[in-house]
């Protein structure tokens, strides 16, 4: 009686055992020539039989339009990858393709990936009978007889899986950050004489000094069925590179991965929840280093973290964490590897040490330090003295003192291989602006976010604003008006006295007492000399007295003309004329005095100004003659672009000098060497030919200029030991044709971070160096390219004769 339910259930369970046994096959079946895959639809991974492992096409997370070719954990809730395909280059990237790309296991037996226009990007250069995903987390394609002909396991990429071995040699690489799977900023190498983790400089594969070693006559890498990661030496000698192992290995997922940080994780994952792992995530079993914090220390180079800021590590899940001191802020939240940035303005080597001392203060910190940024030391010292010293020097940015020895070290900018520890037994005191405006304006912001009521408030404030300057707009133009009509009735401007302009006419008298007798020089040009004074006002403005050596007779006549078009021009990044002095043969201009001097003495000293600065220096440069060329009342071309006529004020600003006087000065006043008007080194050809001079002539001077701000030297070095590097614009479109622009950035790692930056700042200077001046783009074009608003083609040769950028 008990057999007849057993039968009367066999017809139901029997669907049921066939349709698990046609899945069973399904999942275990071979992967066939002529099979294909693609991004979107319902091909678009291969499970392997278990349904733990998918191949395929994988979206990259922030960015659904790209896919990686990869492994990944099919069943984790995160989806981890585990593998993904790299090109063959010599340092290989990752390789990124769109949702019109395919992969297909050939006729001919080899894996092969195509781009949207049917391009191959890979393929796997060895081909096979059949693939397969394997349960291991392994793709393998395979030889007719069921050898492996190539693997996912002898390619890795950042992660190994349970059952996988690596011989040397072989390389993991790290990604940029968890979600860009770009190259990294650390490699694991596994070489014949050990194995060695190293931070690497992006983007290059230039390795500093290994941070964690295991040294020996190296066979291989293994990641065992036990769960025991152990590198297994010729000798037969077998050393744990992790500790990790659990009991119940069939329980859970593994993997092994060289993390953005540098450290060397074991994971695993539950794959159902338990006592021991509450909740289904990664966990780290074991790590190497221990702490990176303390393992890592680069002579070149940031350390575990980025410039300007420090590591610590976070206990509770193992993970490093980068933070920014007090008053200063990350450059980029996302990439914290680029380092953090002051938010407020640096020190001016121009202040006094008193008014250094009223403008800035030290903020303590302790369990801090930044072990290599130190330029000077002192001991014995009290730490009220060690402060004052750095309070003093503009270019300290931060003073470290230790209680044990009395000693005290000043640090400048940028500071790497930052640390936070308890084994750190030292103050630090960071130098911070004391009205930090940057920092109110950040605090302001985030209040608005918070509370409407801030809305509220600034919208009331608008709109009865928006009434008052309309106000103020209408009678300016009225006033305009007004002075228009007024200068209109105006005969002559034979007289000074009638410019009807913003100037003061100076009596000669005036500017002698004001230089006192034209004393302090502070520079001669090919235009005359230029002192320092001071006017007798209530401010005891600061000011500039150029005096203009022998004009030509009939320049003379013109002036106050020519003083009248300059006198126009009003622009952030031009130097302001103040007034003149046209009295007897004496002619002298005005200007309002630059702080910093000119960018030639801080581009070409010991100190190379910061990546950003040099960015926003050659933005101004640009805007300043995009004014002059394009959108003041009458077109000015300067003649004479070059780092010594590009003054800078106190917050670094970029302002052009000396425009306007190409008309003033006698033909050979503005002549060097050849007959030609300009400085050499900066000069377009056309000047040594018969055509005719145009504005192009200073955009074939900024080029120049805009090299010299990438690569912080001159564009002629003779003395170069090197006689390709001798030539600045001839080195660099070399760099550039054969695509290695880090070349021209030796030593300096905050421009190589930004490399996408430089190499379209290097395209626009090869532009403006184009040898037919109607190939070079205009100031507007220049300007719309540098602000990433325009595409910028690919330079072409002189050759070329045919300019999209016109």
């Amino acid at each position: 009686m008990r057999a007849k339910p057993k039968e009367s259930m066999a017809p139901l369970l029997l669907p049921f055992l066939l349709l698990l046994s046609s899945a069973s096959v399904q999942a275990q079946q071979n992967i066939t020539k002529s099979s294909s895959l693609t991004p979107q639809g319902p091909n678009s991974f291969w499970l392997s039989p278990s349904g733990d492992f998918a191949f395929g096409f994988r979206p990259i997370e922030g960015n659904s339009s790209s896919y990686l070719l990869a492994v990944w954990f099919n069943k984790t809730s995160d989806q981890t990858v585990a593998w993904y395909a790299k090109s063959t280059d010599p340092d290989p990237a990752p390789i990124q393709v769109s949702s019109g790309s395919s992969l297909q296991l050939t006729s001919g037996g080899m894996l092969s990936l195509s781009d949207t226009t049917g391009t191959e990007v890979w393929n796997s250069q060895v081909v096979g009978a059949y693939a397969s995903m394997l349960d291991t987390g392994n793709f393998v394609l395979a030889a007719a007889d069921g050898s492996t002909k190539w693997e996912t396991f002898n390619n890795p990429a950042d992660t190994i899986l349970l059952t996988q071995v690596l011989t040397t040699p072989k390389t993991l690489r790290s990604r940029i950050i968890a979600t860009d799977y770009s190259n990294g900023r650390f490699l694991l190498n596994l070489q014949a004489n050990g194995v060695f983790l190293y931070p690497v400089a992006v983007p290059s594969g230039y390795q500093y000094d290994s941070y964690w070693s295991m040294a020996g006559n190296t066979t291989k890498l293994v990641f065992d069925a036990t769960g025991r990661i152990y590198i297994s030496f010729d000798n037969g000698t077998q050393i744990n590179m992790t500790s990790g192992g659990i009991s119940s290995m069939a329980d859970y997922y593994h993997r092994a991965t060289l993390d953005p940080d540098g450290v060397f994780r074991q994971y695993v994952y539950p794959k159902k929840a338990s006592n021991l792992y509450k909740s289904q995530a990664w966990s780290v079993v074991s790590m190497e280093p221990p702490n990176i914090c303390e393992a890592l220390l680069t002579q070149v180079g940031s350390g575990a973290c980025g410039f300007n800021s420090y590591c610590t590590l976070d206990g509770t899940n193992n993970q490093t964490t980068c933070v920014c001191p007090e008053h200063y802020s990350f450059i980029d939240e996302e990439r914290k590897y680029k380092g953090c940035k002051p938010d407020f303005q640096p020190q001016s080597c121009d202040l006094d040490e008193a008014a250094a001392m009223m403008q800035f203060q030290l903020t303590p910190m302790t369990h801090v330090d930044w072990p290599l940024s130190d330029y000077e030391q002192y001991s014995p010292i009290t730490q009220n003295q060690c402060q004052q010293l750095c309070l003093g020097d503009c270019f300290c940015a931060v003073a470290v003192f230790r209680d044990s020895d009395s000693t005290c070290w000043k640090k400048k900018m940028p500071l790497s291989n930052g640390k936070m520890g308890a084994s750190v037994q030292r103050t630090v005191f960071i130098k911070v602006a004391k009205n930090n405006s940057a920092q109110s304006e950040l605090v302001g912001s985030s209040k608005w976010k918070k509370d409407k009521k801030y809305w509220i408030l600034g919208s009331s404030l608008f709109l009865g604003s928006s009434v008052l300057v309309n106000l103020l707009l209408i009678s300016v133009l009225l006033f305009g008006t007004y002075c228009t009509i007024t200068r209109k009735k105006v005969p002559s401007l034979q007289s000074s006295s009638n410019l009807g302009l913003p100037l003061k006419a100076f009596t000669y008298a005036e500017l002698e007492n004001a230089t006192s007798g034209f004393q302090e020089v502070l520079g001669t040009g090919a235009s005359g000399i230029v002192y320092k004074g001071n006017l007798q006002d209530e401010h005891g403005t600061c000011i500039a007295v150029k005096k203009i050596d022998k004009l030509q007779h009939e320049t003379e006549k013109e002036f106050t003309v020519e003083v009248q078009t300059i006198g126009r021009t009003y622009h952030k990044n031009l130097v302001r004329l103040l007034g003149f002095c046209n009295e007897g043969k004496e002619r002298l201009l005005v200007y309002e005095f630059m702080t910093n001097g000119s960018l030639n003495r801080f581009l070409f000293g010991d100190v190379r100004l910061q990546w950003n600065i040099r960015v926003q220096l050659a933005l101004g440069v640009a805007r300043g003659l995009l004014y002059l060329h394009e959108e003041c009342s009458s077109q000015i071309i300067h003649c004479d672009i070059k780092p010594q006529n590009i003054l800078l004020d106190d917050s670094f600003t970029a302002k052009i000098s000396d425009f306007g006087l190409a008309k003033l000065l006698r033909t050979n006043q503005t002549q060097t060497n050849t007959g030609i008007r300009g400085t050499r080194g900066y000069v377009a050809p056309e000047w040594f030919k018969n055509i005719g001079i145009t504005a192009k002539v200073d955009v074939y001077s900024f080029g120049v200029i805009l090299l010299e701000l990438i690569c912080c030297r001159r564009n002629v070095e003779f003395e170069a030991a090197e006689e390709e590097k001798k030539i600045l614009t001839y080195w660099a479109n070399d760099c550039y044709r054969c695509g290695r622009v880090d070349f021209l950035l030796e030593g300096d790692d905050e421009a190589i971070l930004n490399l996408k930056k430089v190499e379209r700042f290097v395209a626009v200077a090869l532009w403006c160096l184009q040898e037919d001046p109607t190939m070079r783009p205009t100031m507007l074009k220049v300007t719309q390219m540098l602000d990433g608003a325009a595409a910028i083609p690919t330079p072409p040769d002189s050759s070329s004769v045919v300019s999209s950028l016109q």
